[in-house]
Order: C-alpha cells, then sequence, then structure tokens
C-alpha cells in the first residue's frame, strides 16, 4: 500500500428519524447559541419554522432569499442579516447549506446544517459563490458545518425525480473520490459504501417512495458521500458541472446527475479499478449504462439539452473547463476529448458508444 495522508474533518453528526423535531433545540443551546440567524428556501419556511418553535426566543432573524449556485449579491444579503448574530442555522438543500457558508466565510459565524435533500455539502469546507455568470469555489474550514442533524423523515415529501436527481448528485460525490487529487485508501473505501447504500436507497424508491428505510439509506448514502469528497477533493466531474451551472443557470442535481455516466465512461478507459469498484457497489457488471439508465428512467433526463442548455453554449466554456482540470485525471483531457463529452451528454447519447 502506497503511503497517504488522510485529514479527518471535525463536525458533530446526528443521525435519526425524528432527531429534527426532538433533538435540535440541544444542538443549538450545545453551542451556546443566543441570536440565530435561520436561513432556508422560501419553500421550506414553514418546515424551518416549526423546527424552531422550541427555541424561537432564540432566532434572531431568518432569511429566505436562497437562490442555486449562491449569486454573490445573496451572499451579501444574507451576511448583512447575519449582523450581530452569534450562529447560522440552516434548513434545506444544498443551496440553503451554501447560502449560509456565504455567511461562515466572511463572519467566522459557526453552522448547524439540517439536509433536507442528499447534497452532502454539510459535510465539506467547500464553498462556491456565482458572479457574472461564473462559479467560483473554494475550501475553508471556517465554512464547515460544526453540527449537522440528519433526519430521513424530512427527505419524505422530496418528489421522488428531485429524489433520483439528489441521490444521483451524491453518487457523483462518491465516484469522483475514487480519482480525485487527494483520494487515499480510507476516502476510497468511504465512498465505496457510499454508492452501495446510495443504489440501495435509489432502488428501494422506485417502489414506495415514503419507504423510511430507503430515505435512511439515501441520507446516509449522502453523508458518506460528502465525507468522501470532502477529503478527497474536486475531479472533472464537479469541474464541469460547477462552470456549466454557473454560467447557464441549471439545476445543480440534475446536472450532476446527466453528466455522471459520460465522465465515468471517459475516465474507465484508463482507471479500470474505479469502474470495477463502482461495479461492485452497484451490483452490476456494468455502471456506465447502470448510472445512465438512473439518470433517464428515474430521474427523467438524458441529456442536458433537457435541461435547457444549448448546443451552442457548450463551446463558450470549454476553455474554461480545461484551465480546472485536475492534472491527475486518469485520462488527459484534451480539447477534442472534452469537446466529444459535453456533446454527448448534452445529446443524451450512449455514454459507452460515445466515450470508450
Amino acid at each position: 500500500m502506497n503511503e497517504f495522508v488522510y485529514d479527518a474533518l471535525p463536525g458533530r453528526v446526528v443521525f435519526g428519524s425524528g432527531v429534527a423535531r426532538s433533538g435540535l433545540a440541544r444542538e443549538i443551546e450545545a453551542l451556546g447559541a443566543t441570536r440565530v440567524l435561520v436561513i432556508a428556501a422560501d419553500s421550506e419556511a414553514d418546515l424551518a419554522q416549526e423546527l424552531c418553535a422550541p427555541f424561537d426566543d432564540r432566532v434572531a432573524a431568518t432569511f429566505l432569499g436562497v437562490r442555486p449556485h449562491v449569486p454573490v449579491e445573496v451572499a451579501e444579503r444574507a451576511r448583512a442579516a447575519a449582523v450581530g448574530l452569534d450562529l447560522v442555522l440552516s434548513v434545506g438543500g444544498g443551496s440553503t447549506t451554501g447560502t449560509a457558508k456565504a455567511v461562515a466565510l466572511t463572519t467566522g459565524l459557526p453552522v448547524v446544517a439540517v439536509p433536507t435533500t442528499y447534497a452532502g455539502s454539510e459535510v465539506t469546507p467547500v464553498w462556491g459563490l456565482t458572479e457574472s455568470d461564473r462559479k467560483t469555489t473554494g475550501t475553508d474550514p471556517r465554512v464547515l458545518p460544526r453540527t449537522v442533524v440528519y433526519d430521513p423523515d424530512l427527505t419524505l415529501t422530496l418528489p421522488t425525480a428531485l429524489s433520483v436527481a439528489s441521490g444521483l448528485n451524491a453518487m457523483a460525490h462518491c465516484v469522483e473520490a475514487l480519482w480525485a487529487p487527494k483520494r487515499n485508501p480510507v476516502s476510497s473505501a468511504v465512498a465505496e459504501d457510499g454508492i452501495r447504500r446510495l443504489s440501495a436507497g435509489l432502488t428501494a424508491l422506485t417502489t414506495d417512495a415514503t419507504d423510511v428505510e430507503a430515505r435512511s439509506d439515501l441520507l446516509l448514502g449522502a453523508y458518506l458521500a460528502g465525507s468522501a469528497f470532502a477529503v478527497a477533493g474536486a475531479g472533472l466531474h464537479h469541474k464541469i458541472c460547477h462552470v456549466l451551472g454557473g454560467a447557464f443557470d441549471l439545476p445543480h442535481a440534475r446536472t450532476h446527475a446527466i453528466v455522471l455516466p459520460y465522465v465515468l465512461a471517459f475516465n474507465s478507459t484508463t482507471a479500470p479499478d474505479v469502474k470495477a469498484r463502482v461495479a461492485r457497489a452497484l451490483g452490476h457488471t456494468d455502471p456506465v449504462a447502470r448510472l445512465h439508465q438512473l439518470a433517464v428512467e428515474l430521474g427523467g433526463s438524458g441529456g442536458l439539452r433537457d435541461l435547457g442548455l444549448k448546443e451552442s453554449n457548450i463551446d463558450s466554456v470549454l476553455d474554461e473547463i480545461l484551465a480546472l482540470v485536475p492534472a491527475d485525471n486518469p485520462r488527459p483531457v484534451t480539447f477534442d476529448g472534452l469537446t466529444t463529452l459535453l456533446r454527448a451528454a448534452w445529446a443524451g447519447t450512449n455514454p459507452a458508444e460515445e466515450l470508450t
């Protein structure tokens, strides 16, 4: 075994059905917070209010202006709302967590996150902001939430299509962690188990969207995915999705769900060990075909064009993506190779036929 370094990230995780309603107040109190900023999207304002009812005397402000990809102007408004407060509580998906992180980045305030999707960003020190149609990401320990409260019950009302897209987004974190720049045996083992649990959850979800065990598998898989990604870092897949999302305001989870099998197909020609691990975790001999099938049949999206991306948009971001691709990507990424990958993902064609 090669030498490696594994930086375990600090943070408290509270996991279980019903824990958001029964235990969130204790977590807020344990951090000594008395003036809390609550961040939630408009669609989850009622849920946030319900969860905060046991400690509403500690809630000093609420920010509901969440937007995908965290535009800089949104971040500035959220930061203004945090002046004089001592903790940020985020209730929602990845965009909500990202907004809380933007506040923590400049204020240093601790964050308590209550995820309602399978984004996984709540256990990473990665932040992202969008300005002038360009998304900038970075890593800073200040944005890593101090406590994460995972409650599968909060995901029961997430529509199946969004659940699948969010689950496949988490799957992308796991797959990416197997070839990302700072990968190591520990993060790879975590990622593989994440794939296994996400696959089990997604499969069960197609039979019964209210299956709490399936939702628990998905939420635990998302936690494992975020944990692996946080240590291993971002690779080709995330560079593509972040640039496309920031430039064209594409839905984050569905973009990741669509692009994933194409990047796996592209890299698997020179990373057969990664392909084998993904296949084992999925319980499927052809992981590229399986992930593409999930994106099409369960997510309802065959290609990026279904999200409103124009084929002509691809040319405008090729150079930007190429400049961000890690030097140790398993397969060298050329202008022509990236063009082929993106056009195949745009059209929704068979990734194995186009890229292997």
